[in-house]
């Protein structure tokens, strides 16, 4: 028999022979309401057989239909995040799918990750200052006002150095 809470109409499932012609006091388990449950007519028991055999068919088709995809294949790849695995493949995929557009803006194409943008801007920052160190003569002849600047920036980078070697010899 199937019940329902007159609270927060969570609907369920207790054996017929457990509640009797008088009734039965019956508790919800999820938000507490106590009611009298009654037995329901026949025509009630076969709408609840089919309700439960309906559920219990799509749970088999459900389960049915998650065996058959297959997580790694190309094709789930490109439905489910957009990416394409080879461009043999791209190609395959669009004659395929014809009248379906590929949308070029979610095709991931390798770039850098992190690190490797950590890389360059270390290679990026040691270059200028060797390119400044090399023509800092210069830089002052044409510009006399910028070596107070120029000294400047190369006694922070000084005392940045010294920091950072104090805490790595802490360690």
């Amino acid at each position: 028999m199937l019940i329902k809470c007159n609270s927060c109409q969570k609907k369920f499932m207790v054996p017929d022979s457990a509640i009797t012609d008088s009734g039965r006091l019956v508790q919800c388990s999820s938000c507490g309401n106590k009611w009298t449950a009654y037995p329901i007519a026949a025509e009630a028991k076969t709408e609840t057989k089919q309700i439960i055999q309906k559920k219990k068919i799509k749970k088999t088709t459900r389960s049915q239909k998650l065996k058959k995809v297959d997580k790694y294949s190309e094709e789930y790849i490109m439905k489910k995040h957009g990416l394409l695995i080879n461009e043999d493949k791209i190609k395959k995929l669009a004659k395929k799918s014809e009248s379906k557009i590929i949308n070029k803006s979610k095709i991931n194409k390798s770039s850098f990750g992190f690190y490797a943008y950590l890389v360059f801007l270390i290679v990026f920052i040691v270059s200028f200052f060797g390119v400044l160190n090399l023509s800092k003569n210069y830089l002052i002849s044409l510009y006399p006002s910028s070596e107070i600047y120029i000294d400047y920036l190369y006694e922070v980078v000084d005392i940045l150095k010294t920091i950072t070697l104090q805490l790595l010899n802490q360690f």
